[in-house]
């Protein structure tokens, strides 16, 4: 039996062998899935960790080992003998090597992909102060958090926000009109996720025009079959807000059938920053989900259900009155299935609709009268699905192929609903293929979507159809280095509210117009990126430009509305373009330890008016390290940011600040059972400081010095 370094005669076939164990325990990691990527086969661990592929051509494969709740590990293999031995050790380490399936639609390293991708794990989402999207993902890489109060944060990537930023689960819409309206909340369940993955810059190709600044996906672990027993459960508190919570889940496999659940909830109370309590700054909000899978060696289907409830409260100036806060609830019916060694062309695929009701309502408290009112009520029917094939490699040539498609019912009421009834369609058909040499490889493909409206009343249907194309290189420029340079084409059909809004819009402080004759935007963009990984060093870092046309933003009238007294906006359009810089760097100091730094710098401006776009994130860094001895874990991490005064129309400045976080971590393993204590401490020095893209930041700094101990058990 040959080791991994091994290298003899070659033979036609061979088999790939090993064992999976969970470290520091050093126990077999049951259940966990082993795939070879580029064959894009899978097998799962049995109860001692062990895993075989049999008949395996000779070649160099990436295999991927993943385990429910622990983060990845990603090997490159050369097989050439008659038997190879592959072992993994699993750890919770943070420093290691992500996966993503959200950037080409099956597993690979973020390292190997063609777009910068960032994934966050079950574990690292454990321990953020999770009460939205935004507030958890604000301090990656390339993502600022746009927020109306810390429970409607959403993420904004590389200074896209709103509909430029398609936020997804399993690849599905989540039904919500949170992209619309800055005052409400993303209706995800971070923590019954298996990871949350970010796609940096125009991800049109795969998820289509809403996609044009990128991609959130978070991914659930329900599509994998595993015998009797698994699961999670956790409870936290913090100490600012007196935030708490719990949250958890199981699977039971049993024959050929999977039965799944979630459930969480939690309460956050009016936080406090470093100059006082920001009232009104609640949140709180209640998950459940479950369903049932039938699996066998060819396939998979099951079918789930989910269900999310929340409240939370807009901050207002300490001498307010009047109180607004928000009910939000989201029913979602699923089914999802695959195949897969299917043995001819098409070699396998994934298939999934799913069906969402979403209803917001907005009520305002007038504390003087001890009176509320009903202001508004939106629903939002939801219909989506999506059809990915694998096509049978050709050599060098592999990929994948499909459609996708949703509608959309539409309907606002209430004082402050400008919006019409309408109903929007959308339908697109893609491909995507790689060609993959020793050293270099490439990436092509397009699609084509159609995008149409039909509002109620005195306005207009329109109908837009559309092309993206996108193209790709990677190539090895020295051991562990690899060069990537990426370019796309993509379009972007206008949103509802930039086509039909005609009214007050408090989500965004303005009295919006909107323009029934916008046209689609339409952009090309360029990514280049160098990466370097071995087992000590990891760090990669890129330059990015795009070029957008007949960019939608909204033009202050310099008027103001008589009876919303908030200034009137009109949605035009202009020439954009957007500019930045990332890099993350990774070090290993000692075996126990490891040095960390990143840095993001975004630019975006109208070209022909020489004018700052809005809500732009100024120059962004952070530099910390990772200590592990044993159980234990210790990360104390500084965050800074400079000034932001290049600023849109009636946007405030914002100064630079530098914050302090500690965290700390202690892990017990067992055979069947793995605990993680974590203690995070966030902005110990109590600095006052405010989020550039924050529509309240004028009367709600940041959250001031906070203490949260999170407790997670995985069995």
């Amino acid at each position: 039996m040959s080791s991994l370094n091994g290298v003899v005669a070659q033979s036609s076939t061979v088999r790939l062998e090993g064992k999976a164990t969970v470290q520091p325990a050093n126990v077999g990691a049951r259940g966990a899935s082993v795939t070879i990527v580029e064959l894009k086969r899978t097998v799962i661990t049995d109860e001692h960790g062990g895993f075989m592929f049999q008949d395996v051509p000779p070649g160099t494969y990436q295999v991927i080992v993943h385990l429910d709740r622990v983060a990845d590990l990603v090997k490159t293999i050369a097989i050439a003998s008659a038997s190879i031995t592959a072992n993994f050790d699993l750890t919770l380490d943070k420093v290691t090597e992500q996966v993503t399936v959200t950037a080409s639609g099956f597993p690979e390293s973020t390292y190997s992909a063609y777009q910068p991708v960032t994934s966050l794990g079950a574990i690292e989402l454990s321990q953020k102060n999770s009460i939205s999207l935004g507030e958890a993902l604000e301090n990656e890489t390339g993502v600022g958090k746009r927020s109306f109060g810390p429970a409607s944060g959403r993420p904004v990537i590389r200074g896209f926000d709103g509909d430029r930023v398609l936020v997804l689960q399993d690849g599905l819409r989540l039904g919500s009109i949170a992209s619309q309206s800055a005052d409400e909340a993303e209706p995800m369940d971070l923590l019954s996720l298996d990871r949350v993955e970010i796609v940096r810059g125009p991800a049109t190709l795969l998820y289509g025009s809403n996609a044009i600044g990128g991609v959130v996906n978070g991914v659930s672990a329900n599509e994998t079959y595993l015998r009797g027993l698994s699961g999670y459960a956790g409870a936290f508190g913090s100490s600012n807000n007196r935030q708490g919570g719990e949250s958890g889940g199981f699977k039971f496999g049993v024959k050929n059938f999977l039965i799944f659940g979630n459930e969480g909830l939690q309460n956050a109370n009016d936080y406090h920053a470093a100059n006082g309590l920001v009232i009104n700054s609640y949140g709180r909000a209640v998950n459940a989900s479950g369903g049932l899978g039938w699996f066998n060696r060819k396939g998979w289907i099951d079918f789930g259900y989910s269900y999310d409830r929340r409240r939370h409260g807009i901050p207002v100036a300490p001498d307010e009155i009047d109180f607004e806060y928000l009910k939000e609830r989201r029913q979602s019916f699923e089914i999802k299935s695959g195949l897969r060694q299917l043995g001819g062309f098409i070699e396998g695929g994934e298939f999934a609709v799913r069906y969402n009701r979403y209803k917001v309502r907005e009520f305002e408290f007038e504390s003087d009268e001890n009176k509320t009112e009903l202001d508004s009520i939106a629903t939002n029917k939801n219909f989506n699905y999506r059809a990915n094939f694998n096509h049978r490699r050709e050599g060098k040539l592999s990929g994948t192929f499909g459609f996708s498609g949703f509608t959309r019912d539409f309907l606002s009421v209430g004082a402050e609903a400008p919006a019409p009834h309408t109903k929007q369609h959308s339908f697109a058909a893609y491909a995507l293929e790689r060609l993959d040499f020793e050293k270099v490889g490439f990436q092509f493909g397009g699609r084509i979507e159609q995008n149409g409206y039909r509002p109620e009343g005195d306005f207009r249907a329109r109908n837009f159809l559309g092309f993206s194309a996108s193209g790709g290189t990677r190539a090895r420029v020295w051991n562990g280095g690899t060069f990537v340079a990426n370019y796309q084409h993509s379009f972007r059909a206008p949103a509802l509210e930039e086509l039909y809004n005609h009214g007050p819009h408090p989500g965004i402080l303005t009295f919006d117009i909107g323009n029934q004759d916008l046209v689609a935007e339409q952009g090309d963009g360029i990514d280049l990126s160098l990466r370097h990984t071995t087992t000590r060093v990891r760090a990669d870092a890129g330059v990015y430009y795009y070029n957008i046309r007949k960019f939608v933003f909204t033009a202050f009238t310099g008027q103001d509305d008589a009876a919303s007294k908030l200034p009137i906006i009109r949605y035009e359009q202009s020439t954009s373009r957007f500019v930045g810089a990332e890099a993350n760097l990774e070090v290993q100091a000692i075996p126990t330890l490891w040095l960390s730094g990143r840095v993001d710098y975004a630019r975006a401006e109208l070209t022909d008016q020489s004018k700052p776009l809005p809500r732009i994130p100024p120059l962004r860094g952070s530099i910390g390290i990772d200590w592990r001895y044993k159980a234990f874990g210790f990360r104390p991490q500084l965050v800074m940011a400079r000034k932001q005064d290049r600023v849109f129309d009636h946007e405030t400045p914002t100064a630079g600040y530098a914050v302090l976080n500690v965290a700390g971590s202690y892990t017990f393993v067992t055979r069947r059972l793995t605990h993680v204590l974590a203690l995070n401490g966030n902005n110990l020095t109590n600095r006052l400081y405010r989020n550039h893209l924050s529509f309240v930041k004028k009367i709600a700094p940041e959250m001031g010095r906070n203490v949260r101990l999170n407790y997670t058990l995985r069995f």
